[in-house]
């Protein structure tokens, strides 16, 4: 395999399991050196064993991106122990639905925080090392990811917070990267569809039921599909720059 991201640093939110652990092994796979961070350490550790195994090199970072000091200091100790930064991965997320009217506030609270909040925390702090990176790299270019969701191109009833959370997203991905693409980092979303994770499994009881009957006889993505789009980002030569994936399950209408 040409492991195109040699010598680089990668981090990744969210990294205990779904999207983030399958986009941890696909960037170690190309060769880079990954910060997984997650709040579960045990998952994070055994994801770094198997990056290990594999002949990785992988740093666990456990700690809330939605505490502005742990977001920062998990940062700092990234660029610590391994040297550098050249490509995060906001990939942490949670979603709550159900109708407006009753929906419950801390559920609201929650997308917000680590939706919107976790994200910007990691990018301002990851920033400053991603444009250093971007200016010795031999890639000479650094990479920001951001991941969002087909919520964040259509407004459906029952997601009107999610969609929020996700349009917002969008809009400061494209506002970022018109700021930092002439200084060589590039900033890109991916819109993942109808992924197999444990995203919905945190739902209410009978918001859950009326996703699972929504979703039950399509083929849902796997976490894979959507690494194998964040992968394809963040290895292209510099030149190429992959501002937006869209990504649906073949069956996914919305």
């Amino acid at each position: 395999m040409n492991a195109r991201l040699n010598n680089t640093v990668a981090l990744v939110t969210g990294a205990s399991s779904g999207i983030g652990e399958a986009t941890a092994r696909g960037l170690a796979a190309q060769g880079a050196a990954v910060a997984v961070l997650g709040r579960r350490r045990e998952r994070l550790e055994a994801l770094a064993d198997k990056v290990r195994a594999d002949g990785g090199t992988a740093c666990v970072v456990a700690a809330d991106i939605t505490d502005r000091q742990q977001a920062a200091a998990a940062v700092d100790r990234v660029v610590a122990e391994l040297g550098r930064l050249d490509t995060v991965v906001n990939n942490a997320g949670y979603m709550g639905a159900g109708q407006a009217v009753d929906s419950p506030l801390d559920e609201w609270d929650r997308m917000l925080e680590v939706n919107v909040q976790g994200l910007l925390y990691i990018t301002h702090a990851a920033l400053p090392h991603l444009l250093s990176a971007a200016q010795d790299s031999p890639r000479g270019v650094a990479d920001l990811v951001n991941i969002s969701s087909t919520g964040g191109r259509v407004a459906r009833p029952g997601t009107a917070v999610y969609n929020l959370t996700k349009f917002g997203v969008n809009g400061f991905t494209e506002a970022l990267r018109q700021e930092v693409s002439h200084k060589r980092v590039r900033v890109s979303v991916v819109e993942p569809g109808t992924v197999d994770t444990e995203l919905s499994t945190h739902l209410r009881d009978g918001v859950r039921q009326a996703v699972e009957r929504q979703i039950a006889n399509m083929e849902l993505l796997r976490p894979e599909d959507i690494a194998d789009a964040i992968c394809y980002i963040v290895t292209r030569d510099r030149r190429v720059a992959v501002n937006e994936i869209l990504v649906r399950a073949g069956e996914q209408t919305w």
